[in-house]
């Protein structure tokens, strides 16, 4: 075999794999729970199972946890696994500090259905949003990112003006975190979902928490040093020491700052006080 032919052995086979990562990416990027339609969830705190019929025919599917006197809703956006049956467990670390707390399915997840899409994850997202805003006055509502719906948060905030927005184990961009894997690859013509939380970072005017272990190894800590620098004005990043990617609740620490930014008024304008350039906040600080 000439070095001809095995230059073109090498191309070919670059190819393929560059044309399987744009047809098959959803199966890297999405680890979905598919559930059937009649399926009961069951939680220890009362609820109500919400459906929302898309003008496209998809449908989206979330749960509502309410509270007496509440002070307000987070609108809880979840990672890319499985599905609300497992992920509304975390209700539980927001109404126990006195919120509502409402979470959906994206498209393919739980008993969601259509197809998804970037621009479907945000159009979606912004139809609940709004359909909360109808419940609650937007100074009452949280938004709050987890990993890959951190840059869905992201988006949904720089459109719209509740209380503050968290960020929990976020990515600059989708980019430039899958970059850390697929470099070799030309991403930036391949990559379905861009997800740019940096972007929209720049657009927001009212408090962002940022949440981040220094041990994650999915999504560096850094990243999150890299969005405080994208808007410092109004963004603060808070440390959470030792803590990785999946486990940020099992953190006494987390809980901490999870009630001082939900129940204290002029917390932002005070931990900005303390660190004026809002980078890596801990309790050590």
């Amino acid at each position: 075999m000439s070095w001809i032919d095995v230059a073109l052995l090498i191309l070919l086979v670059y190819l393929a794999l560059a044309l399987a990562f744009y047809f098959f990416q959803h199966y890297f990027f999405f680890r979905p729970e598919i559930l059937p339609r009649d399926f009961q969830y069951r939680y220890p705190f009362p609820f109500q199972e919400v459906d929302f019929e898309m003008e496209d025919g998809g449908t989206i599917n979330g749960i509502y946890f309410r509270v007496p006197h509440a002070k307000g809703v987070v609108f809880y956006l979840k990672g890319n696994s499985r599905s609300v049956k497992g992920w509304g467990k975390f209700a539980k670390d927001f109404v126990s500090k006195g919120y509502d707390f409402f979470m959906i399915d994206y498209r393919g997840f739980g008993k969601s259905r259509g197809k998804r899409t970037e621009v479907t994850l945000y159009s979606d997202a912004q139809l609940v949003y709004k359909w909360l805003a109808e419940r609650y006055e937007e100074k009452d509502i949280v938004l709050y990112g987890r990993s890959l719906g951190s840059g869905i948060a992201a988006r949904i905030a720089s459109w719209n003006r509740p209380r503050m927005l968290i960020l929990d184990s976020p990515y600059y961009s989708f980019l430039y975190n899958i970059r850390r894997y697929g470099f070799w690859l030309p991403l930036r013509w391949l990559l379905r979902y861009k997800l740019r939380t940096d972007q929209y970072l720049r657009l927001i005017r009212f408090p962002v928490f940022i949440l981040h272990g220094t041990k994650d190894r999915l999504i560096p800590h850094n990243q999150s040093e890299m969005l405080v620098k994208e808007n410092p004005s109004w963004t603060c990043l808070i440390s959470i020491k030792g803590a990785g990617h999946n486990n940020l609740p099992d953190f006494a620490a987390y809980h901490e700052w999870l009630y001082d930014i939900l129940n204290e008024p002029d917390f932002f304008e005070r931990l900005k006080a303390k660190r004026g350039d809002g980078v890596g906040l801990s309790k050590a600080s």
